[in-house]
C-alpha cells in the first residue's frame, strides 16, 4: 500500500511538471503593464428613429422622411454622408390584447438605427439638438475615439514589454542575480476605455427643454492599457 501511494505521488508530481510552462532551471515570472491617455478627436453618435402608424408603408415613409431630414442637414456640421450608417430599416406589427386574450394588430412600427461619425467634437451638442429637432427619437450612445488608436495600442504594448524587463531586472539584481534570456511570453492583453478625469466610465445625458441652457458635454480622455506576462531565465554567479 505504501509503495502504491508513493508511486501515485510521483506520477502526480511528474504530470504537474509536464503541464507547466515554466523552465526547470532558475527563472523569474513577471507581469509588465502600461497605460496611456489620449485626447479624442473623433466622436461617434448612435441614433434611433421609430414611427407607429396604422399601415406599415406609412410608418416606413415617416421614418424615411425623418432620416432624410437628418441627412439634408449634415452639411451644416461638415459631415459627409460617407460617415453615416443608415442603411437598414425594419417593420413589425403592433399588438394589443382583447379581454378574451386574443391578439389584435393595432398598427405597425417602423424603425431605423443610425451611426454618425465626425471630427468637430465642439459641434456635438448642436448636432444632438438638430437630430432631436428633425424628430430622431433617441440618442442611444456617444463614443469618443482617437484617429491614432492603432499607433497608441502598439506604443502601450511596447511600454508594457519595457516595464516587464525593468521589473525583472530590478528583482533579479535585488536577489544577487542577473536577468537572463526570455523563456516564454505567456499572455498579453490590450484594452482601451473612455473615461473622464474622475475615471467615470458611464456618460449620462439629459436633453434640456428649449428654455434651458445648451448642454455641456465634457470631453472624455481615452485610456489605452496593456499587460504582458513573461518568464525569464536567471543567471546566478
Amino acid at each position: 500500500m505504501k509503495y502504491l501511494i508513493t508511486l501515485s505521488l510521483f506520477l502526480l508530481s511528474f504530470l504537474a511538471s509536464a503541464n507547466t510552462a515554466l523552465p526547470d532551471n532558475r527563472h523569474i515570472s513577471i507581469v509588465g503593464s502600461a497605460e496611456l491617455k489620449a485626447k479624442p478627436d473623433i466622436v461617434v453618435v448612435s441614433l434611433a428613429v421609430e414611427s407607429i402608424k396604422t399601415e406599415s408603408a406609412a410608418a416606413k415613409r415617416d421614418v424615411d422622411d425623418r432620416v432624410n431630414d437628418l441627412l439634408d442637414g449634415l452639411s451644416d456640421f461638415n459631415i459627409d454622408e460617407e460617415n453615416v450608417s443608415a442603411s437598414n430599416i425594419s417593420t413589425r406589427p403592433r399588438y394589443n390584447y382583447a379581454k378574451n386574450g386574443k391578439e389584435n394588430i393595432s398598427g405597425y412600427i417602423a424603425s431605423r438605427n443610425l451611426t454618425v461619425t465626425f471630427k468637430n467634437i465642439k459641434k456635438l451638442s448642436d448636432f444632438m439638438d438638430f437630430a432631436l429637432a428633425v424628430k430622431i427619437n433617441q440618442i442611444t450612445n456617444v463614443q469618443f475615439k482617437s484617429s491614432k488608436e492603432e499607433a497608441l495600442k502598439a506604443e502601450v504594448l511596447a511600454l508594457a514589454v519595457k516595464d516587464a524587463k525593468k521589473k525583472g531586472s530590478s528583482l533579479a539584481t535585488a536577489f544577487g542575480a542577473k536577468l537572463g534570456r526570455i523563456y516564454s511570453i505567456n499572455s498579453s492583453s490590450n484594452q482601451f476605455r473612455n473615461a473622464y478625469g474622475a475615471n467615470r466610465n458611464i456618460e449620462r445625458m439629459a436633453m434640456a427643454d428649449k428654455q434651458s441652457k445648451p448642454g455641456r458635454y465634457l470631453k472624455k480622455s481615452i485610456v489605452f492599457s496593456s499587460s504582458v506576462s513573461a518568464v525569464f531565465d536567471l543567471d546566478v554567479e
